[in-house]
C-alpha cells in the first residue's frame, strides 16, 4: 500500500456536490492498494499514519507530535491513481494498482484500521470509487510519501533496482 500524507489545518470530500466529509487540523491521507497488499499492509500503514510526527512540540523541537498528540482529525481518500507508471508514453498505465473488489476490502480495513487506532469519530473517510472534489488547506506545506510493501515485493524492487545500476 502507498499514501500520501499531507499536514493540513483542514480537508473536505465532496461527492455530487454533496459535502461527504471535513476534518480541521490533521492529516488528509490519499491511500491506494497494490497487488500482492494483504491484511498486514493495510494495518502497517494505518499504523503509520496514526504514528507519524508531524508537528512540532510547544518548547518548538522540530517533528516531534503525531497526530494523536495533537488532537487531530485524519480524513482518508481512496485514490489508485498514487500506483499510476508514467514511464512510457504519455498515458498513465494503472495495472500497478489492486483490481476494484480487492481493493476496496484491503482500503476498507485500512479505514478501520485507522480508527481503531485513534478515536473512530476523528477519523472520516471519502466514497471508494467515487468521483471527489477533495480540497484542502495545507498546513506547511507538509506532503510526505509513506508505503507499506509486501516482503516480496521489496525484494523484487531490490532485485531491479541492482540490474538497472
Amino acid at each position: 500500500m502507498k499514501a500520501i500524507l499531507q499536514r493540513v489545518l483542514s480537508a473536505s470530500v465532496t461527492v455530487d456536490n454533496q459535502l461527504v466529509s471535513s476534518i480541521g487540523q490533521g492529516i488528509l491521507v490519499l491511500a491506494a492498494v497494490a497487488p500482492g497488499d494483504t491484511a498486514k499492509e493495510a494495518e502497517a500503514l494505518a499504523s503509520k499514519v496514526l504514528k507519524l510526527k508531524l508537528w512540532d512540540d510547544e518548547s518548538g523541537g522540530r517533528w516531534k507530535k503525531s497526530v494523536q498528540d495533537i488532537g487531530g482529525e485524519v480524513l482518508c481518500v481512496s485514490q489508485f491513481t498514487l500506483l499510476a507508471s508514467t514511464k512510457k508514453g504519455s498515458k498513465p498505465d494503472f495495472h500497478g494498482a489492486l483490481g476494484s473488489d480487492e481493493a476496496k476490502t484491503l482500503y476498507d480495513m485500512f479505514y478501520k484500521k485507522v480508527q481503531e487506532g485513534y478515536t473512530p469519530e476523528k477519523v472520516k473517510n471519502g466514497v471508494f470509487q467515487a468521483m471527489m472534489q477533495v480540497a484542502l488547506v495545507n498546513d506547511g506545506p507538509v506532503t510526505l510519501e509513506v508505503s507499506a510493501t509486501p516482503v516480496a515485493q521489496q525484494q523484487q524492487q531490490q532485485q531491479k533496482k541492482k540490474e538497472e545500476d
